[in-house]
Protein backbone atom coordinates (compact mmCIF):
# COMPACT_ATOMS: atom_id res chain seq x y z
CA UNK A 1 0.00 0.00 0.00
CA UNK A 2 1.34 3.61 -0.94
CA UNK A 3 1.31 6.54 1.30
CA UNK A 4 0.87 10.14 0.55
CA UNK A 5 2.63 12.76 2.90
CA UNK A 6 0.09 15.77 2.63
CA UNK A 7 0.52 19.06 4.86
CA UNK A 8 2.54 17.16 7.72
CA UNK A 9 0.57 14.14 7.55
CA UNK A 10 0.67 10.56 6.40
CA UNK A 11 -2.71 9.08 4.55
CA UNK A 12 -3.11 6.47 2.02
CA UNK A 13 -2.34 7.56 -1.57
CA UNK A 14 -5.58 6.92 -2.83
CA UNK A 15 -5.15 8.90 -5.54
CA UNK A 16 -5.43 6.94 -9.60
CA UNK A 17 -3.42 7.97 -12.84
CA UNK A 18 -5.49 7.35 -15.34
CA UNK A 19 -4.84 7.79 -19.18
CA UNK A 20 -8.18 8.24 -21.74
CA UNK A 21 -8.83 4.65 -21.76
CA UNK A 22 -9.03 4.51 -17.20
CA UNK A 23 -11.15 8.23 -17.53
CA UNK A 24 -13.54 6.36 -19.69
CA UNK A 25 -13.56 3.19 -17.23
CA UNK A 26 -13.67 5.21 -14.19
CA UNK A 27 -16.49 7.51 -15.63
CA UNK A 28 -18.34 4.59 -16.67
CA UNK A 29 -18.10 2.96 -13.00
CA UNK A 30 -18.86 6.33 -11.49
CA UNK A 31 -22.03 6.71 -12.92
CA UNK A 32 -23.59 3.17 -11.86
CA UNK A 33 -21.77 3.11 -8.50
CA UNK A 34 -23.97 4.09 -5.14
CA UNK A 35 -22.83 6.89 -3.70
CA UNK A 36 -20.12 6.28 -0.86
CA UNK A 37 -20.47 6.69 2.97
CA UNK A 38 -20.07 10.10 4.55
CA UNK A 39 -16.45 9.61 5.92
CA UNK A 40 -15.38 7.52 2.82
CA UNK A 41 -11.90 9.27 2.32
CA UNK A 42 -12.48 11.36 -1.14
CA UNK A 43 -10.96 9.76 -4.32
CA UNK A 44 -8.91 11.57 -6.65
CA UNK A 45 -7.69 10.73 -10.18
CA UNK A 46 -4.80 12.59 -12.03
CA UNK A 47 -5.07 13.19 -15.15
CA UNK A 48 -2.24 14.62 -17.70
CA UNK A 49 -2.55 18.42 -18.37
CA UNK A 50 -3.78 17.72 -21.61
CA UNK A 51 -6.20 15.25 -20.86
CA UNK A 52 -7.39 17.20 -17.84
CA UNK A 53 -7.90 20.34 -20.17
CA UNK A 54 -9.88 18.42 -22.34
CA UNK A 55 -12.27 16.67 -20.23
CA UNK A 56 -12.14 19.14 -17.56
CA UNK A 57 -16.07 20.07 -18.07
CA UNK A 58 -17.03 16.12 -17.99
CA UNK A 59 -15.24 15.76 -14.73
CA UNK A 60 -16.35 18.54 -12.66
CA UNK A 61 -19.60 16.42 -12.57
CA UNK A 62 -17.52 13.47 -11.03
CA UNK A 63 -17.66 13.32 -6.64
CA UNK A 64 -13.55 13.08 -6.51
CA UNK A 65 -11.24 15.69 -7.28
CA UNK A 66 -9.48 15.89 -10.41
CA UNK A 67 -5.73 17.03 -10.63
CA UNK A 68 -3.56 17.49 -13.31
CA UNK A 69 -0.12 15.76 -14.13
CA UNK A 70 2.71 17.99 -15.37
CA UNK A 71 4.76 16.21 -17.58
CA UNK A 72 8.19 17.41 -18.56
CA UNK A 73 7.01 18.22 -22.23
CA UNK A 74 3.98 20.54 -21.12
CA UNK A 75 4.42 24.27 -21.76
CA UNK A 76 4.00 25.68 -18.33
CA UNK A 77 2.74 29.48 -19.82
CA UNK A 78 0.11 27.30 -21.15
CA UNK A 79 -0.49 25.28 -17.25
CA UNK A 80 -0.32 28.40 -15.56
CA UNK A 81 -3.73 30.17 -18.16
CA UNK A 82 -5.26 27.45 -15.74
CA UNK A 83 -3.92 27.26 -12.34
CA UNK A 84 -6.69 28.66 -10.49
CA UNK A 85 -8.81 25.47 -11.99
CA UNK A 86 -6.34 23.26 -10.73
CA UNK A 87 -6.32 21.97 -7.14
CA UNK A 88 -3.59 19.48 -7.59
CA UNK A 89 -0.99 19.30 -9.57
CA UNK A 90 1.43 16.52 -9.83
CA UNK A 91 4.77 16.42 -11.11
CA UNK A 92 5.98 13.21 -12.00
CA UNK A 93 9.98 11.66 -11.07
CA UNK A 94 10.37 8.59 -13.26
CA UNK A 95 13.79 8.10 -12.28
CA UNK A 96 15.10 9.90 -8.96
CA UNK A 97 18.29 11.27 -11.19
CA UNK A 98 15.81 13.06 -13.18
CA UNK A 99 15.46 17.20 -11.62
CA UNK A 100 13.27 18.62 -13.82
CA UNK A 101 10.88 18.78 -11.64
CA UNK A 102 12.17 20.69 -8.82
CA UNK A 103 12.37 23.59 -11.82
CA UNK A 104 8.79 22.72 -12.53
CA UNK A 105 7.77 23.10 -9.04
CA UNK A 106 9.99 26.25 -8.77
CA UNK A 107 8.53 27.86 -11.64
CA UNK A 108 5.04 27.14 -10.36
CA UNK A 109 5.24 28.47 -6.82
CA UNK A 110 7.42 31.26 -8.20
CA UNK A 111 6.71 32.80 -11.48
CA UNK A 112 3.39 31.32 -11.74
CA UNK A 113 2.57 32.05 -7.85
CA UNK A 114 0.31 28.37 -7.49
CA UNK A 115 -1.05 27.96 -4.14
CA UNK A 116 -2.46 24.72 -4.71
CA UNK A 117 -1.49 21.53 -3.69
CA UNK A 118 1.98 20.38 -5.36
CA UNK A 119 2.41 17.10 -5.36
CA UNK A 120 5.58 14.82 -6.09
CA UNK A 121 5.10 11.43 -7.66
CA UNK A 122 7.15 8.59 -9.01
CA UNK A 123 10.66 7.33 -7.91
CA UNK A 124 11.38 10.18 -5.06
CA UNK A 125 13.54 8.94 -2.29
CA UNK A 126 13.23 10.02 1.59
CA UNK A 127 17.04 11.89 1.17
CA UNK A 128 15.21 14.27 -1.46
CA UNK A 129 11.75 15.18 0.65
CA UNK A 130 14.02 18.26 2.17
CA UNK A 131 14.77 19.62 -1.02
CA UNK A 132 11.66 19.22 -2.84
CA UNK A 133 9.91 20.83 0.31
CA UNK A 134 12.26 23.62 -0.04
CA UNK A 135 11.07 24.25 -3.73
CA UNK A 136 7.64 23.99 -3.37
CA UNK A 137 6.21 20.56 -2.87
CA UNK A 138 3.82 20.07 -0.33
CA UNK A 139 2.54 16.93 -1.03
CA UNK A 140 4.98 13.30 -1.48
CA UNK A 141 3.38 10.53 -2.81
CA UNK A 142 5.50 7.34 -1.78
CA UNK A 143 6.55 4.21 -3.32
CA UNK A 144 4.86 1.20 -1.55
CA UNK A 145 8.52 0.12 -0.36
CA UNK A 146 9.07 3.35 1.68
CA UNK A 147 8.59 3.62 5.27
CA UNK A 148 6.32 6.33 5.71
CA UNK A 149 7.39 7.84 9.10
CA UNK A 150 11.06 7.85 7.82
CA UNK A 151 10.17 10.16 4.63
CA UNK A 152 8.11 12.65 6.72
CA UNK A 153 10.90 12.99 9.70
CA UNK A 154 13.13 13.92 6.17
CA UNK A 155 11.20 16.88 6.07
CA UNK A 156 12.94 18.33 9.26
CA UNK A 157 16.32 17.12 8.34
CA UNK A 158 17.64 20.51 8.61
CA UNK A 159 16.75 22.93 11.21
CA UNK A 160 17.89 26.17 9.56
CA UNK A 161 18.66 27.09 5.65
CA UNK A 162 21.10 29.86 4.37
CA UNK A 163 19.04 30.13 0.43
CA UNK A 164 15.77 31.67 -0.02
CA UNK A 165 13.40 29.26 -1.55
CA UNK A 166 9.80 28.72 -1.65
CA UNK A 167 9.19 27.58 1.40
CA UNK A 168 11.04 30.71 3.23
CA UNK A 169 11.55 33.56 0.83
CA UNK A 170 13.99 35.46 2.92
CA UNK A 171 17.27 34.21 3.20
CA UNK A 172 19.45 34.05 6.75
CA UNK A 173 20.99 37.03 6.86
CA UNK A 174 17.58 39.21 6.21
CA UNK A 175 15.81 36.81 8.65
CA UNK A 176 18.66 37.11 11.35
CA UNK A 177 18.86 41.36 10.44
CA UNK A 178 14.68 41.76 11.26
Amino acid sequence: MAHLIRRGRIETANWSLLDEHGLEEFVRRSETARVPPSGTPVVGVLLAFPLWLAQRARCASLDVEIGALIRDEDDLADVALHLPDIHVVAVNFPRFTQGRGYSIARLLRGRYGYTGELRAIGDILRDQMFYLGRVGFDAFELRADQDPEQALSALRDFSEVYQASADRPEPLFRRRAA
